[in-house]
């Protein structure tokens, strides 16, 4: 099979967190990128939703149910950073 190089830009930030999590996933830029050719090709549409950065109603009523445990003294955490920090993120 006959290959071909393609050139792209991209912020450099993007890139350095995109080849780190790869790298994780045991995979450099370019094979990441090829599966996700074959996938737009395969599937002849994007693989996965593409949407404005707004929340959607899903994501707008899960916020409003944490806010909810809060306000009712449910929930372990009074804000994201407490359980971001109980989570060792």
């Amino acid at each position: 099979m006959a290959q071909t190089t393609i050139t792209i830009r991209i912020d450099e930030n993007l890139k350095k967190q995109a080849e780190k999590l790869f790298d994780e996933m045991g995979m450099n830029m370019t094979t990441a990128y090829t599966i996700f050719t074959k996938a737009v090709v395969m599937q002849g549409k994007i693989p996965f939703e593409i949407t404005a950065n707004i929340p959607n109603a899903k994501t707008i009523e899960a916020m409003q149910e944490g806010d909810d445990l809060i306000k009712s003294g449910k929930s372990r955490f009074n804000n994201a950073d407490e359980m971001f920090h109980d989570l060792g993120i």
